[in-house]
């Protein structure tokens, strides 16, 4: 698993790039910066100086399709599903939207935003093995609470497929309770298919008997990563 920031890089690091780029290729700057039609010192001062401080989007396009790259590398936006690229191969690493929410292993947290922060990479045939979801059907929050402790921790990272927003089986759900995000362990009744919301931390209360259309479920836990 790889993790980004943000949705671009940043210029000290595409910089960065662009110089390795040039170098490996055996270019030098000059030459560079007459392929974008600008004067010959252009590529010296964007990487030296920060002067532009970032590409414009054709010259960027022109440099990736140059050196063969995703424009990502060069400070193009990355999306989702978005595959990395090198000599027209499709790389094996799927990029998944991380949001800036916590689900509340607790009383529940408010939920403020759901803006994207950033992105986790995963292989792709590793995706395949824990969800059959497409790549907009699938997020990765935050864990605040202790209320599924031990299964999940506070800072833990989950993936949610969240194409499964119906109790089939028991497991990890995301619920939006209110206004605010809780993850719970779900179970449904074979005979009366009344939804059972529990923690795995003994000490927090349960809600036994929910009929399904009352809950909001917002995707299944598929995956948790943690720091140890």
């Amino acid at each position: 698993m790889m993790a980004y920031s943000n949705n671009r890089r940043k210029p000290e690091e595409v910089r960065a790039t662009l110089e390795r780029l040039i170098h490996d290729n055996g270019e030098d700057y000059a030459t560079i910066s007459r392929l974008l039609g600008k004067n010959p010192s252009y590529v010296h001062q964007f990487i030296f100086r920060g002067t532009p401080k970032r590409l414009r989007e054709d010259d960027r396009e022109m440099l990736a399709k140059h050196f063969k790259v995703q424009e990502f590398e060069l400070g193009g936006n990355l999306t989702p599903d978005e595959a990395l690229t090198r000599d027209g191969e499709t790389s094996s690493y799927l990029f998944v939207p991380s949001y800036d929410i916590c689900a509340s292993a607790g009383p529940g947290l408010v939920v403020e935003s759901e803006e994207q922060r950033g992105a986790l990479a995963f292989r792709r045939d590793w995706i395949k093995s824990v969800s059959n979801a497409p790549a907009d059907q699938l997020a990765v929050i935050r864990v605040d609470g202790d209320s599924m402790h031990p299964t999940l921790a506070t800072g833990d990272h989950v993936l949610i497929d969240r194409q499964q927003t119906e109790v089939l089986q028991e497991g990890i759900y995301v619920l939006r309770v209110d206004d605010s995000i809780q993850i719970k362990r779900l179970q449904v009744h074979p005979g009366t298919k009344m939804i059972r919301v529990k923690s795995d931390n003994s000490v927090y209360d349960e809600w036994p008997d929910c009929e399904p259309n009352t809950l909001t479920i917002l995707g299944r836990a598929v995956w948790v990563g943690r720091r140890l």
